[in-house]
């Protein structure tokens, strides 16, 4: 039986739905939580990729390609930590949540699955239905990358391209899902997604001997990582594994930052090189708020000149990432001078998805 869900806002519980009947999102009611210590993990546990936090997970491993434990290498060219998630399955985090999410489909006896997305997350939901023996479609803007298009198609889903903005993609999507059967396997809306993505948090804990670093900065559109990392990072502190939380970093594309906008009334120009966080209207966006202030921590805006210095620097050094992934190293240039990270501060940077792609 899948885990009770409960609205966000409303405190509306359910068993198996997308979101609530007043319009919010919906989260686990009560997310599973280990017993005991923290174990020490062997080399056969990392095998299991983020499997081997199946205690904190609410839902069996219906879809795995071995996504997890992506390396944690030094940057000191960045006087950084640089968490590799773009050598993922499908060349990005977002095969964590997917991961997370077709397995939870596949619990709730789904057969098709359906998501909106510009290109990471619907390559990486078509790859694990296909693996899990389930059929998938990704709604995609007119624009999408070649490159994550043929992912989507190789995998057998079908991609439906919709003219317009990324929101215009979004709405075309819920109102298939809302005619039709398919189970709406959304990484912005479903909360499996976010169940998969914390287990970059505790990844990053585990591979430091459980502990945390003081910042962690992310790429933050609909905030899939950013979010996810907070609820990792909170119930490793909840479960008495870690004794602190980092604090969160988010770097979003100049004229696509509202969370930036909303604490710091901060609008300059538009990247159009990070088109994987071009999200004007972020589902969860009060949690994401929540999570900058209980952690102390920020979002700014990065802009395109920036990000594609940012790129060339990345490349120049063996980081074979995508414009997208280079907001955030861009972004921790930027705090450090604005003094929001000192010199000796420990920070962890995620590099989210593959050049290849692009």
């Amino acid at each position: 039986m899948p885990a009770t869900l409960r609205c966000s806002v409303c405190g509306t519980e359910y068993e198996d739905r997308w979101r609530c009947t007043c319009g919010n999102p919906l989260d686990y009611a009560d997310p599973p939580r280990p017993d005991g210590p923290p174990p020490t993990l062997t080399v056969a546990d990392a095998r299991d990729g983020l499997w081997a936090f199946d205690d904190f997970l609410p839902m069996d491993a219906n879809a795995t390609l071995g996504e997890g434990f992506t390396p944690l290498v030094d940057a000191p060219d960045w006087d950084a930590t640089f968490k590799l998630e773009y050598v993922s399955p499908t060349g990005s985090f977002k095969d964590r949540g997917a991961a997370a999410t077709v397995s939870r489909a596949v619990d709730s006896g789904a057969e098709t699955v359906v998501d909106d997305s510009s290109g990471n997350a619907g390559a990486a939901l078509a790859t694990y239905a296909a693996r899990a023996g389930l059929d998938a479609e990704v709604y995609v803007p007119a624009s999408v990358k070649d490159a994550k298009l043929r992912a989507i198609e190789r995998a057998g889903a079908t991609p439906v391209r919709v003219e317009g903005s990324r929101q215009d993609v979004t709405d075309a999507c819920v109102a298939a899902v809302e005619d039709g059967e398919a189970w709406y396997a959304s990484h912005a809306w479903n909360p499996a997604f976010f169940a998969g993505t914390a287990t970059f948090a505790y990844e990053v804990a585990a591979q430091r001997g459980w502990t945390v670093p003081d910042a962690v900065v992310v790429p933050l559109g609909h905030g899939t990582l950013f979010l996810g990392a907070y609820r990792g990072f909170r119930a490793l502190r909840e479960a008495g594994w870690t004794d602190s939380m980092p604090r969160l970093l988010g770097a979003q594309a100049s004229g696509w930052s509202p969370i930036a906008d909303e604490l710091h009334g901060e609008r300059t120009g538009r990247n159009d090189a990070a088109d994987g966080i071009r999200i004007a209207d972020p589902v969860r966006r009060d949690q994401l708020l929540d999570a900058v202030a209980a952690t102390d921590g920020d979002a700014i805006a990065v802009d395109t000149a920036a990000t594609e210095a940012e790129l060339e620097s990345l490349h120049r050094r063996g980081f074979y990432v995508e414009p997208t992934s280079a907001v955030a190293p861009a972004a921790l240039r930027a705090y450090r001078d604005r003094g929001l990270i000192d010199g000796d501060d420990d920070v962890v940077v995620a590099l989210s998805g593959s050049g290849l792609k692009t």
